[in-house]
């Protein structure tokens, strides 16, 4: 584990390797899984205000979804996340060419919305954990349907958080993303 600031950052984010690889993977993190994606307590807010934006690209499936559950449901754990479809997939994707993709993103990538998707799958595979003293953790989640990638990123040598450089730049700022550098530079002299 590494400290910066107040955020405690695995040091498996810069050592192992990731690349996202949907054309084998087809999006299948958005289908499987026992709960929604994580979702920041101010995303219910940008959800609901950005609807109408997004509403589009879904499917009748997961609007029907949004409408019973909300725009984000407290699973087991007492976490917000995204709510499902039938326990399964995701509310906001949606299924293109074979491949299962973010709603929002869709927009966004539109120009239809200024937010790109949940910051939680957009850092994906790593997952944030908030410590009661207000530290963050920035975990590798290693999860089987994400294989392609991860061999995809050892052919290329990305580091898993190079491979992440946009969300966690969004997330945390070009410093901390500066000191992820710095920190795997003098991960490399040991």
């Amino acid at each position: 584990m590494i400290e910066i600031d107040d955020k405690i950052v695995s040091a498996d984010l810069l050592r192992e390797c990731f690349a996202c690889d949907i054309a084998r993977c087809k999006g299948i993190c958005c289908v499987e899984g026992n709960a929604g994606a994580p979702l920041e307590e101010d995303e219910e807010t940008i959800l609901e205000s950005e609807y109408p934006h997004y509403r589009p690209y879904m499917t009748s499936e997961g609007i029907a979804a949004v409408e019973r559950q909300g725009f984000m449901v407290v699973d087991e754990e007492g976490d917000y996340t995204t709510p499902l479809v039938a326990g399964a997939e995701c509310a906001y994707a949606y299924t293109e060419n074979g491949t299962t993709l973010c709603a929002i993103e869709k927009a966004w990538l539109e120009g239809r919305t200024t937010f790109r998707k949940p910051i939680s799958c957009h850092l994906y595979p790593i997952r944030l954990m908030r410590f009661s003293n207000g530290t963050v953790g920035l975990n590798y989640h290693r999860w089987s349907v994400c294989a392609p990638a991860r061999e995809c990123g050892a052919k290329l040598g990305i580091p898993v958080y190079k491979a992440l450089r946009e969300p966690i730049v969004r997330r945390f700022g070009e410093e901390f993303y500066r000191a992820l550098e710095a920190a795997e530079e003098l991960l490399k002299k040991q």
